[in-house]
């Protein structure tokens, strides 16, 4: 049952987010108290931006906030992007805005008409003094929280700094929309965000990497110096006025993530718990979003370590996911000179697209012919035909569209022969009917020592390529115009395991055969088998046996060969410095780590057909310290590139157990922009991707060129074919199967 008492609340913090559940609290009868160490017109940064949905929420919650708060708001549907002197406009995506220090009156105005006790220009006692006097303590001190601070123990936080450097400022004129511009100065990309807030202001955000910063002179900069700086380098976009600040100083933003958000009978709130990136305007959202939350478990729940609980509980999965959409958001601006040369409208696409949140499907509701224009520039040829099924080429390979299945280990080669079977027949052959451009082979072994489990596949014997060349014969014969690849790959120090499900990664309790890798590292130290190291002779065959395996796969009708450089098998083993320790020609700095991949490359692009196109995937981070970077794999996928490969499939980690991924939609994809920006080699997606609006997305970004799916195709083997029916498209790119034509549509479900 609810609380049945009155609480003595203590709010630390006197901020949007503090003061709102200062309200919201007092407004349940409960006594408060506000501490805020500035005066009451003290604040930073001019406007604020809210949601529908949180406005919404205050709705709900206290109309006499909403209606007051109501008569304020500037609203907005439109996005301006200006890049290299051409503007293009979205419309659609609404809106609102007012001056922070109007937003705060409010605040203070509800909160004494409730009896809440503000007190101004009074730091607040230590959290733990006023826990022991107060039944509830609520922290919203903000991103640099001296409740947090002190009690870092319990609450774990973990704070990640940027690579950009910004300044908060405002001119005095409203901009008819949120204007995005980008300045190509002899010192470096620098990006201005504006946005108005009033009739006649505007709140503006001139961003940098921190090198460009320095090398402006930037940082030597006073307020003012600074806002006249910034005013010259954007002065079209200001129509020639001046910018000015509120106590602006340059600075980098912080992510803050909190393993806790409650210690005792004390709780964060807003940037004190969490923060996310200023790009996609969700700090006093968040805090307001908060301060909702906590009120709401209070008020249902039957005491306060149970209210704390519940808030957690209710707010963690929201705000992880606005941290992750504000950390794609933060990271596209961070690499923002690697999209600078994209044509103008592909670039003002991906702008609005950059945190995962705003997608194709959702643009085209939003504002439908922006999204037409961009779909007819990417080379749809009418306004019936979804990205995703345009055709794409690589060397003599057309593939009809844009969808491949990525390549998954089924280790279901029975009786340790490596034969592929009825079950690699059915499985391929199931998804070739299902209307993939390209399907992709699990990784297919090039020798008995180098499976990773007994149930792996092989091209290592004749019969090994008999049974492969039924399954190309049945895709090609039966889904004509699915184009067929095969991965090869030598497991390395991560072979001779038992089966996926049986144990991954653990040792087979008997019938083990040696494994071998760049360096003798065990890949779980204690537990794994250690690797011998292999010398030159060793080297060699290796060589060898991909180079075989590889004119295998040819005689097999193969249509795409793919190398396995990634997920800390051999060959990733080698270009990881986590795994290769050598001290020889192998080992080393990069160019070293990276001459035995590529020798391996060069022997199987010389036995493959010139015709026939060669990937290779890559993991592009280790998700490790002193392991890969993002900066590593654009050099590793260059030097393929230079080698013949003519697209890198982008994947990341695998590489050591002890790795720390960043989870979540889409989660690889960042790598795979970045290698196909940087270089302008083609590139394919993988990781996440799990919806036909994800892949219409990244390609129409310029993300990606191909987007891999294997969960998906697992769930649905005929993925494509129903993405093409819910798209509404019939044409060449997705054919149904002369057998399969009548279940083309949907079957009906109940009445109407």
């Amino acid at each position: 049952m609810p609380l049945g008492k009155t609480l003595d609340v203590a709010v630390i913090g006197g901020g949007p987010g503090g003061l709102y559940a200062a309200a919201l609290l007092a407004r349940q009868g409960h006594r408060v108290q506000v501490w805020e160490r500035n005066a009451p017109d003290d604040t930073f940064g001019f406007g604020v931006v809210l949601s529908d949905e949180t406005l919404g929420g205050i709705e709900r919650a206290d109309t006499e906030v909403y209606r007051a708060l109501g008569a304020e708001f500037v609203r907005w549907d439109d996005i301006d992007i200006v890049h290299r002197g051409r503007m293009h406009t979205s419309g659609g995506h609404g809106f609102a805005a007012l001056g922070r220090r109007r937003l705060l009156h409010v605040l203070h105005e509800r909160c004494t008409a409730l009896g809440v006790t503000l007190r101004f220009r009074t730091p607040a006692p230590p959290a733990d003094a006023l826990a022991a006097s107060h039944d509830l303590v609520v922290a919203a001190d903000g991103v640099h929280s001296a409740t947090r601070q002190a009690a870092a123990e319990h609450f774990r936080p973990t704070l990640t700094s940027g690579r950009c450097r910004y300044i908060w400022l405002a001119a005095d004129f409203a901009f008819d929309a949120f204007r995005f511009e980008i300045a190509e100065t002899e010192h470096g990309v620098m990006q201005l965000h504006a946005y108005p807030y009033a009739p006649d202001a505007s709140t503006v955000i001139v961003e940098m990497r921190e090198e460009v910063w320095r090398a402006a002179g930037l940082d030597l900069c006073d307020e003012a110096e600074s806002a006249d700086r910034c005013a010259k380098v954007f002065s079209e976009a200001l129509r020639g006025r001046p910018l000015h600040g509120n106590r602006s100083a340059w600075t980098g933003f912080r992510t803050v993530v909190n393993e806790r958000w409650s210690h005792g009978n004390t709780v964060l709130l807003g940037d004190a718990a969490h923060t996310a990136h200023f790009s996609i305007g969700s700090g006093t959202k968040l805090a307001v979003e908060d301060a909702l939350a906590l009120a709401e478990a209070v008020a249902a729940e039957p005491d306060v370590p149970a209210a704390l609980t519940a808030y957690e509980a209710a707010r963690r999965p929201a705000v992880a996911s606005t941290q992750r959409a504000a950390a794609a958001s933060m990271r596209w601006f961070e690499e923002l000179a690697g999209y600078v040369d994209q044509p103008d409208r592909q670039f003002a696409f991906n702008l609005l697209t950059r945190s995962r949140r705003v997608t194709h499907g959702n643009l085209r509701l939003r504002d439908e012919r922006f999204t037409r224009a961009v779909e007819r520039d990417f080379g749809c040829p009418d306004d019936r035909t979804p990205p995703m099924f345009t055709p794409f080429s690589l060397r003599g390979l057309t593939l009809r569209n844009r969808v491949v299945v990525s390549p998954m280990d089924m280790y279901s080669a029975a009786d340790g022969d490596g034969l592929p079977g009825d079950f690699h027949l059915v499985h391929l052959g199931a998804r070739a009917l299902g209307g993939a451009g390209l399907v992709m082979t699990e990784m297919v072994c090039v020798s008995p020592q180098g499976r990773i489990t007994p149930g792996c596949t092989g091209l290592y014997t004749d019969a090994q390529a008999a049974a492969w060349r039924r399954i190309a014969d049945f895709v090609h014969t039966c889904a004509p115009g699915t184009a067929l690849g095969v991965q090869l790959g030598h497991s390395g120090r991560k072979g001779s395991t038992k089966l996926m499900w049986e144990g991954m990664d653990d040792p087979l309790p008997e019938g083990n055969w040696p494994v071998a890798a760049a360096s003798p590292l065990p890949y779980r130290p204690g537990v794994s088998q250690v690797p011998r190291a292999l010398d030159r002779r060793e080297l060699a065959a290796i060589r060898a046996d991909f180079a075989a395996a590889a004119a295998r796969a040819a005689d097999c009708g193969f249509d795409l060969l793919e190398l396995h450089c990634a997920h800390g098998y051999l060959l990733s083993g080698f270009l990881s410095p986590l795994a290769n320790h050598r001290d020889d020609a192998y080992g080393g700095p990069l160019e070293n780590r990276l001459r035995f991949p590529l020798e391996v490359f060069d022997a199987v692009r010389d036995v493959w057909p010139e015709d026939r196109p060669m990937t290779v995937r890559l993991s592009a981070t280790d998700w490790a310290p002193g392991g890969t970077t993002a900066e590593d794999a654009v050099r590793i996928a260059a030097a393929f590139a230079e080698h013949g490969a003519d697209a890198i499939d982008v994947s990341t980690g695998q590489v050591v157990p002890d790795e720390a991924p960043e989870f979540g939609r889409s989660y690889q994809t960042p790598y795979a922009d970045r290698i196909r920006n940087a270089l302008g080699v083609p590139v394919i997606a993988v990781g996440a991707i799990s919806s036909w609006d994800d892949v219409n997305s990244l390609l129409l970004a310029g993300r990606a060129d191909l987007c891999a799916l294997g969960r998906p195709h697992l769930y649905d083997p005929h993925w494509t074919l129903h993405a093409a029916a819910d798209q509404e498209y019939a044409g060449p790119a997705a054919p149904w199967p002369a057998p399969y034509r009548a279940g083309s549509r949907k079957p009906p479900t109940g009445k109407g």
